[in-house]
């Protein structure tokens, strides 16, 4: 006779023997996958057309986390980040994302007039823009610790020429690589 004691799982114990290596398996993907979105890359949907002809409604695309650790954004970077305190204060939550491009750094002095923007007195060749912008702004030097974006649809953006500068500290990332749809697949560079 067998000792019952030593006798094999059963019912509920039996599967949770055979599927205990899954579980730990699928444990450690979950746990891997937040750990990447947490510090160095996460997928983003486009949900506006401010930054429109370079990204539509509806694109994805990843941003990645790990190289604003390295080196400040450079102008012209597209970057994703939290609602600046004034925009905030107007209702937008802080899980509400904004995606613009990098125009002016600090110490730059930045300035929209005549259907241009200009960065230190000189005018951006900005063949990216949807349309030049109907609006006067500044000049203003951006202030230390901030970033002076703006969405490439010019005119039809809430971005930096409204609620004026954003810190740095808001950053989550920058559009690295859009990934859907598929035929428009591409790197995202400046």
């Amino acid at each position: 006779m067998t000792d019952p004691s030593k006798s094999s799982p059963s019912g509920l114990g039996k599967v949770w023997h055979q599927n205990r290596e899954n579980v730990v398996i699928i444990a450690i993907a979950v746990i891997i996958a937040l750990l990447v979105r947490t510090a160095i890359a996460e997928p983003r949907f486009i949900p506006s057309d401010s930054m429109f002809p370079t990204l539509a409604v509806g694109d994805r695309l990843v941003i990645e986390k790990v190289s604003y650790h390295f080196h400040p954004p450079e102008t012209g970077d597209i970057i994703v980040f939290e609602p600046p305190p004034q925009l905030r204060a107007q209702g937008y939550g802080k899980d509400q994302a904004f995606i613009k491009r990098v125009i002016g750094q600090p110490g730059q002095t930045v300035e929209v007039s005549g259907g241009k923007v200009y960065l230190n007195h000189q005018p951006l060749q900005e063949d990216y823009i949807a349309e030049p912008p109907e609006y006067h702004w500044g000049p203003e030097q951006v202030p230390k610790g901030q970033l002076f974006v703006m969405g490439d649809n010019r005119n039809d953006s809430n971005d930096s020429h409204i609620w004026k500068f954003l810190p740095q500290d808001n950053i989550i990332g920058r559009a690295a690589f859009r990934f859907w749809p598929l035929n428009r697949l591409e790197l995202i560079h400046h």
